[in-house]
């Protein structure tokens, strides 16, 4: 990828996206549908390789957000929207319904503010069941009060992201894999250079608007943006946190998605079902220095927790049936110990460049936001 010294003249593309996870992806497509010529970099030889693959596929309905928050707002417009594109695009999703649990009476008050928060948010379909209604709909569970909200569901998100890829291409876009940005340089005509890495050949490519949506790296490259401009804004800090995932051994006996109540941010450790049926637990929430996705069962430690908590609203999870899983990491932009922090979408108001959208923090429901994100990034870059 050879570029023209492009910054005096026409650039080399009209727009580039940086990362190309179903965030990136989503946001690329909505730019190609609004008429920009579109490029996806992604540094990994496929798409959607870091955060997007190791979700719980959770199509969330938007319960727990803040009113008047972009996860509130996004969330609920989002999850129409990935439906309606799941319906027309043969995208393989199940609309199984999730039961929000208060294991003992004095969790019932936090879980009639969550179905009020609901509401507020436009979630309108909730429903608070008694112990007997939960046991007719899930026999294994055991709960004081529980809050049903049939709007949940999962999808595949691999399947998606291809999806939304064919859409791109089909727009005369591109997906260019393999390519990592190492540096963005900003010329004397406002045009964005950005200097690449492909298989080991370094290039510059030029690009008149850019849309930062790296997850993990998206502070170390908002940064590389902020030195090359004149502005004093400082873009926010991403603290990775890892989270275990493990998979139920045999058939499961859920109908539904199963929570705990939420706590300190945390959605604490979940039951969900993937779209074959199968059941799964996690994640946890262990804060790190740099993003790992090894898999640390600390010598049956973890098991025990993970355990320990799903008996909370499943009493009678069986021994031995719990088998490691898989690890994701999730780009978050507060600290341990903080309060939870709302998606940062970021253009020409926050940090002063023109023509520059960076997102931060795009952690759960990222997924479910994502065609919402992907709208309100091509707003942001109108002409």
């Amino acid at each position: 990828m050879v570029a023209r010294d492009g910054n005096q003249g026409a650039p080399d593309v009209e727009t580039v996206v940086i990362g190309a996870g179903v965030v990136g992806l989503a946001s690329a497509r909505a730019l190609a549908m609004a008429g920009h010529e579109v490029m996806v970099l992604e540094r990994h030889g496929a798409i959607g390789q870091e955060t997007s693959s190791r979700s719980s596929e959770v199509i969330h309905a938007g319960l727990y957000y803040p009113l008047d928050s972009l996860k509130a707002r996004l969330c609920v417009e989002g999850r129409k929207l990935l439906y309606a594109f799941a319906e027309e695009n043969g995208v393989p999703h199940v609309r199984y319904g999730k039961l929000v649990v208060a294991t003992a009476d004095d969790e019932r008050p936090r879980l009639a503010a969550l179905a009020a928060a609901a509401r507020a948010n436009g979630v309108t379909d909730v429903a608070l069941l008694n112990a007997a209604e939960v046991q007719a709909r899930e026999p294994e569970i055991r709960c004081a009060e529980a809050l049903l909200s049939p709007s949940t569901g999962v999808i595949d998100s691999h399947a998606l992201m291809v999806a939304l890829e064919g859409h791109i291409r089909a727009d005369a876009g591109s997906v260019v894999l393999n390519t990592s940005v190492e540096d963005i340089r900003i010329g004397p005509a406002g045009h964005f250079a950005l200097a690449t890495m492909s298989s080991g050949a370094p290039a510059t490519l030029t690009c008149r608007n850019l849309v930062i949506a790296a997850g993990l790296g998206a502070s170390r490259l908002g940064a590389k943006a902020v030195t090359a401009s004149s502005t004093r804004y400082i873009p926010p800090r991403t603290y990775p946190a890892r989270g275990h995932y493990y998979t139920l051994d045999g058939p499961t006996p859920f109908r539904h998605l199963v929570y705990p109540l939420p706590r300190e941010g945390w959605l604490g450790i979940h039951l969900t079902l993937d779209i074959a049926g199968r059941a799964r637990f996690g994640p946890d929430l262990e804060w790190q220095d740099e993003p790992s996705t090894v898999f640390d069962a600390e010598d049956g430690a973890r098991l025990a927790r993970f355990e320990q908590e799903i008996r909370r609203y499943w009493p009678g999870v069986p021994e031995h049936r719990l088998s490691p899983g898989y690890v994701g990491v999730r780009p978050k932009i507060y600290a341990e110990g903080e309060p939870s922090a709302d998606f940062a979408i970021h253009a020409e108001r926050e940090h002063g460049i023109p023509r520059l959208v960076a997102l931060y923090g795009i952690e759960s429901p990222g997924l479910t936001s994502s065609l919402a994100i992907g709208s309100y990034v091509a707003t942001l870059l109108r002409p």
